[in-house]
């Protein structure tokens, strides 16, 4: 007898119901810090937006009833005493429902249709079925009734201020079934040979095949595995308006964009299982790379900004990825990920580098990632270690990239950068006990308690000894039982929900991690990485994570978390059954 693998559970306020490729997904979570009474489809197209709202209805439409609502990733269900109603997806732009003993009440959840706002309602004389257009997603969402009836209709082509939605029954005491299509624009009339149990079953493997591929090392040691699995699959949409490949975002609550440093961590933990859509990751925001070679603050559907940059993590992240890869890079791909990061790299040392400086400068905290460190509290265009850091371990990729490819004379001047770049650092900034910050446009300098002043240990073998050892000492000083503090917890701008104020973030862990093994710091990353993922294990994946209390902070289902655990833990895992 074969047992279904239904995956883990997760609570709906914390992680949204949704399947691979799809652009909307099911959750009360309207927009940040906004929990709705009941589940709403949600939209990820021209931003975030609730169109529908499915209420749990008993005897009469109106009769609304407060039904438990559980989800694994092939199912959700309401379930009350009177009755369950269960919701799967079928394919990403289609969810089917089946209800017995409880009606469903699908309604627009805007109330006001303008010119340009809101959703309208109509019955299509076609096949019969009910279609709401929205004018924010630009899409429609088709409900037609498989089996049972439509029994009341509110708001049938109505205009203005009006409730528009329609409620599914069953006749008799039998099960009603229906089908939401999210549609471009027409669309053939619904037709499917599934039951809705052979869609369970098929949502049941197709999350059970990609969880192995990710994660075939988990055990109970890992026990968050699974779960962190579901979020990066659940978060994964189409290629569609100007998210030009597959594509993880961040989140599929408020926070749905592709940053330009967060995809990375995405790409790592995809990349031995799922080789190319690692690739797409990595290279999502090089596809927005402008003419002077920079990479986008962020993507997403409808919008690509630019007012900032990300910080050039792209040299470490390329380099660790494909030691990852289970098949070497091609000499094309090879090719274009050299010329794509040699542009990036240039706009560093061109545009973010006054006449005569060798270090090169963040124009605002946003720059660096860490929007709000207190390292940009005296001034915000600012010369940084962790930035000549990173900058640092990218030369050393170009020149290792430029190696491989041939281009021999390339190499030698990338890996002369480099070390003159590494040699500035600690001219400028290194005073024999720290790093300090000073100001892009004088010699002020300064120290701070934030974490980001101690990231160049991502430098790891780079590092003089002594230096290295200096940078862990302090490291150890922002460890708290849940993991990195990144602002000191004894300093007077610690905060609990700073941002980066305090708050524990996966990126800054998982590098300052790997930089500890490599600078020989063993012990330390052991802890680091053992913290960390019982902090996941206990308190999910979260955009950060209160430092002395380890609560869940901000976007709850957040990706790069997910990614950052799944690496954490394999590798955990391989040292703990390596011979």
């Amino acid at each position: 007898m074969t047992v279904a693998r239904t995956g883990p559970a997760f609570s709906l306020h914390d992680i949204p119901f949704s399947t691979h490729g799809s652009w909307f997904g099911i959750s009360p979570v309207l927009a940040e810090k906004t929990y709705a009474e009941d589940l709403h489809l949600v939209s990820h197209r021209n931003g975030m937006h609730a169109v529908l709202r499915l209420v749990a209805a008993g005897s009469t439409p109106t009769d609304r009833v407060a039904a438990r609502i559980t989800a694994t990733p092939s199912r959700l269900s309401w379930i009350h005493d009177s009755g369950r109603i269960d919701l799967a997806y079928e394919a990403p732009d289609t969810v089917r429902l089946r209800g017995t003993g409880l009606r469903l009440r699908i309604a627009a959840a805007a109330r006001t249709l303008t010119p340009f706002t809101g959703t309208y309602l109509y019955r299509d004389p076609v096949d019969g079925a009910h279609v709401f257009t929205s004018y924010e997603t630009g899409h429609r969402y088709r409900v037609t009734v498989l089996a049972g009836a439509v029994d009341q209709v509110l708001g049938d082509q109505a205009l203005g201020e009006a409730e528009r939605g329609l409620t599914i029954t069953a006749q008799g005491d039998g099960m009603w079934e229906a089908v939401i299509q999210e549609l471009d624009s027409a669309g053939r009339p619904y037709a499917s040979s599934a039951t809705f149990d052979e869609v369970v079953g098929a949502a049941e493997r197709d999350f059970a095949a990609f969880a192995d591929a990710v994660a075939p090392w988990r055990s109970s040691d890992t026990p968050a595995a699974e779960l962190a699995a579901y979020v990066l699959w659940s978060a994964t949409v189409e290629a569609a308006g100007l998210v030009t490949r597959p594509a993880v975002l961040m989140s599929k609550h408020w926070m749905d964009k592709v940053w330009s440093w967060d995809h990375c961590f995405n790409a790592l933990a995809l990349a031995p299982g799922l080789p190319a859509p690692a690739w797409d990751q990595y290279s999502l925001p090089f596809d927005h790379q402008d003419a002077d070679g920079a990479l986008p603050d962020s993507v997403t559907h409808s919008e690509v900004l630019r007012n900032f940059v990300k910080p050039p993590i792209h040299g470490w992240a390329l380099a660790r990825l494909r030691g990852r890869l289970p098949e070497p890079l091609s000499r094309t791909e090879l090719t274009a990920a050299y010329r794509r990061l040699s542009r990036w790299t240039d706009y560093w040392l061109t545009a973010r580098r006054a006449p005569g400086a060798a270090l090169p400068h963040y124009q605002h905290g946003n720059d660096s990632g860490w929007d709000n460190a207190t390292t940009f509290d005296p001034a915000r265009l600012v010369v940084s270690a962790d930035l000549a850091a990173f900058l640092t371990l990218q030369l050393h990729e170009l020149a290792s990239l430029a190696t491989e490819l041939d281009l021999l004379d390339e190499a030698r001047r990338w890996t002369r950068l480099a070390e003159a770049t590494q040699e500035a650092m600690l001219d400028e900034l290194w005073t024999g006990e720290r790093f300090t910050a000073r100001s892009a446009g004088g010699g002020d300098t300064w120290t701070s308690s934030s974490l980001l002043d101690l990231m160049p240990i991502a430098l790891g073998e780079h590092l003089p000894e002594h230096v290295a050892k200096s940078l862990a000492s302090r490291i150890e000083n922002h460890l708290t039982p849940y993991g990195l503090a990144t602002e000191l917890p004894t300093s007077p701008h610690y905060r609990p929900d700073g941002y980066w104020r305090g708050p524990i973030w996966a990126p800054a862990t998982v590098l300052v991690e790997d930089g500890l093994r490599r600078s020989g710091h063993q012990r330390l990353a052991d802890t680091i990485s053992a913290r960390f993922r019982g902090l996941c294990e206990t308190h999910g994946f979260a955009e950060n994570f209160d430092a002395l209390t380890g609560t869940g902070l901000r976007d709850r289902a957040y990706t790069w978390t997910a990614s950052s655990y799944l690496l954490l833990a394999e590798a955990h895992e391989r040292r703990r059954t390596a011979p």
